[in-house]
């Protein structure tokens, strides 16, 4: 199940601080004063709700594992909150696909593309007949992630009914951040009832205690519930088709195992309790654990993938090992304490900074790439976006919890086989990466996302940021591969314009900003995308002479040949092609210098006007959570940090965050993770600063006074 990795992440944050590779908390980077008060810093922003609001419900997680709770602390309301941010039991682990007897398979949504002479198959989903594939819409919804099972309270009212949410009077809930508690509670008709909800650090594995008036009367169960899977855009588990799985229950004492059978697919589950509870069936895949004696209730659930033979620990060890684990991740790697600065924006900005710590270390930090939604939503069907994972995870290496960024590496490695053999089959070299998937690494059919090209140079990224923690020959031999296979696909991919003397990028191509998508079959040359080429294929050639290789002469002609971005009207648009620019969407163009290291593409005077026309003309509701950090980091790049603080807080209904930390997005996209990181990454940047950037404290932000940016812990931006 991949739990021990999270304990190593324990182990190796801890002996990074020993050995200095990571400060203790105290040891100030800035040159501003003693080092920061974490504690202060990071409870001053612990989470209380005094009322049920569908956009905040809270999650315990570990990375591999997370559980969102409504405002009881537990899912005892979910169809409350199915209409703003549901409630659900996610892992990285837990998938389900539908059955196939029809046999779909990918090369039934093949259509082939002419590149430089010859066709290139893309999984668009039309298929080479030129209609749309009935085998797409298998191929895109499976596998789905899957709900592992709802686990609420079930309230009645004196006169026997179901308790509503609006019964529940008093309500205060808790987020403990430096304990990872959650604390809710809340009175029914008077009676008070208490919850605590934590999770494992290192296991796929729930704790609560329950205590009120109301278990010895009878009136309050906690309800264990298993679903089907779900091919729905919201929530992962579907609840009307029980006769579709099958749940086997072994109960002996004060446990339960539970054999979850879903198709082919399947998983298990263990419930634990103390002496004077006890287990009733109340339907085929429903259980409802209550207390004998009116003592309060105390349960752990473990799920897995495969049998369980660990026991149950008790829920105060839970409690302590929680405790210890989130000290430990508060008290190293990076922190930025903004409580000194004027500006009237500073305390929103750390709020926003601490709970995005929180929130993608429970969500971005696992065995996997996340997906958008994280272990919440079931966007894309749980899928993962490769093109993502860099605004996810990055800023864990800037924030000196390099660990949680290496822990989902490993997972490129184990899907190179079929990232070459997708390579081969489109007629280039090395590995191409696919843009959304699954655990097993097949891409999903899409008239989008097959033609995204600018998760490819990411692998490069993360083995760099590796190699600068860690500049050592294991670390070279570790990703040496992936960089390798990575840089010699890029450097087949460009086509040869002999009456340009160049290489171009595509055609059959869409840039980050996917607002090209109709004239896929003709773009060339974006500007985000030669730049981070261009970068990419230099950093893998630095591998190369790193373990005493010669430079690859390949790589060196497609690098220096690449073509020069487009000038027009003195900026960089988004594309050589028409349309040219269309203002909406992702700007991506400005990623070039700000997300990408300098290169000699890329002129910063140019993208100094670039960056001003973009904020001049741009459609902001079009954009999404993570533009506005990008176009902070070239801002800073610039030397513009007034306009890089601006940008992180420019108004746009994709850049809220709601009183739980989330990015909200649109109704559809109640959550966005992309966005929390991103702004993780950028503040990092704004605060350390960057390859070559002024030698201040804090040079991406304004040092005119009202800035007085205290941070420590934190590494510079490439």
């Amino acid at each position: 199940m991949g739990k021990s990795t999270s304990l190593v992440v324990l182990i190796v944050l801890a002996w990074m601080v020993d050995s200095g590779a990571l400060p203790a908390a105290g040891d100030a980077r800035a040159g501003v004063g003693p080092g920061i008060d974490r504690f202060a810093l990071v409870t001053r922003h612990n989470i209380t709700l005094t009322k049920a609001d569908p956009l905040t419900p809270l999650s315990v997680g570990n990375g591999e594992f997370a559980f969102t709770a409504d405002i009881t602390g537990l899912q005892t309301f979910p169809a409350y909150y199915e209409k703003g941010m549901p409630l659900g039991t996610l892992s990285q682990w837990g998938w389900h696909s539908l059955p196939n007897p029809q046999g779909y398979q990918l090369a039934e949504v093949l259509e082939d593309y002419e590149v430089a002479g010859r066709k290139v198959p893309y999984a668009s989903g039309r298929g080479r007949s030129g209609g749309y594939s009935p085998a797409a819409d298998w191929l895109r919804a499976n596998p789905h992630r899957l709900d592992l099972g709802r686990i609420g309270l079930r309230l009645t009212r004196s006169d026997g009914s179901a308790a509503a949410i609006e019964d529940l009077a008093n309500t205060s809930q808790t987020l403990d951040l430096w304990t990872g508690l959650l604390r809710s509670r809340f009175d029914l008709e008077g009676q008070s009832v208490q919850v605590m909800t934590v999770c494992h650090p290192t296991r796929d594995l729930l704790a609560i205690r329950v205590e009120s008036p109301l278990l010895a009367q009878g009136r309050l169960t906690v309800s264990l519930a298993f679903p089907y899977g779900s091919t729905d855009w919201r929530v992962a588990g579907d609840w009307s088709h029980p006769d579709r799985h099958v749940t086997q229950t072994h109960i002996e004492a004060h446990q339960a195992d539970f054999t979850r059978i879903l198709d082919a697919d399947g998983y298990h589950v263990r419930a634990g309790w103390l002496e004077g509870g006890r287990i009733a069936t109340k339907s085929q895949h429903q259980y409802e654990i209550g207390s004998e004696d009116g003592r309060p209730l105390e349960i752990v659930l473990a799920f897995a993938p495969r049998e369980m033979t660990e026991p149950l620990p008790r829920f105060a060890t839970v409690r302590t090992a929680a405790a210890d684990h989130w000290k430990q991740f508060w008290m190293s790697g990076g922190a930025i304490d903004f409580s000194a600065c004027t500006d009237p924006r500073a305390a929103e900005l750390e709020r926003r900074v601490v709970l995005s710590q929180y929130l993608t270390a429970i969500q971005c930090a696992g065995s996997r790439p996340p997906q958008e939604t994280g272990l919440v939503h079931n966007s894309w069907y749980g899928k993962f976006h490769l093109e993502m994972h860099w605004w996810h995870a990055v800023h864990f290496a800037l924030w000196g919890r390099l660990p949680l960024l290496e822990r989902s590496l490993p997972w490129y490695q184990s899907i190179l086989p079929q990232a070459e053999a997708v390579a081969r089959s489109q007629g280039y070299r090395g590995a191409r990466w696919p843009k959304m998937t699954a655990t097993d690494g097949r891409e999903s059919p899409s008239e989008v996302g097959v033609f995204l090209i600018w998760q490819q140079p990411h692998p490069i990224y993360y083995a760099e940021l590796c190699y600068r923690t860690h500049p050592n020959r294991q670390t070279l031999e570790q990703y040496r591969s992936v960089v390798f296979e990575t840089a010699a696909f890029m450097a087949s991919y460009p086509v040869w314009d002999e009456a340009g003397g160049r290489y171009v990028l595509g055609p059959a191509l869409i840039p980050a900003q996917e607002s090209y998508g109709s004239t896929r079959a003709r773009n060339l040359n974006p500007t985000f995308e030669l730049a981070y080429w261009h970068w990419a294929l230099e950093t893998a050639q630095q591998w190369r002479l790193r373990l005493g290789l010669e430079r690859e002469p390949t790589w060196d002609r497609v690098r220096e040949k690449l073509s020069r971005p487009t000038i027009r009207e003195g900026v960089y648009p988004g594309i050589e092609t028409p349309p040219y620019t269309i203002p909406r969407d992702h700007p991506s163009m400005v990623a070039a210098y700000g997300f990408v290291p300098a290169t000699p593409l890329i002129d910063p005077h140019v993208m100094m006007r670039t960056l001003d026309h973009v904020l001049k003309t741009w459609d902001w509701p079009s954009t999404w959570g993570w533009d506005y950090p990008m176009l902070a980091m070239t801002a800073a790049r610039v030397g513009e940090p007034e306009k890089a603080v601006d940008a992180l807080f420019l108004e746009s209904p994709k850049n809220r965050y709601l009183a739980n930390g989330h990015n909200y997005q649109s109704a559809r996209l109640p959550l966005y993770l992309p966005g929390n990181g991103g702004l993780l990454a950028a503040v990092a940047m704004m605060a350390a600063g960057w390859d070559g950037c002024p030698d201040r404290p804090a040079p991406g932000f304004p040092d005119k006074g009202k800035w007085e940016v205290r941070w420590e812990g934190l590494q510079r931006l490439p």
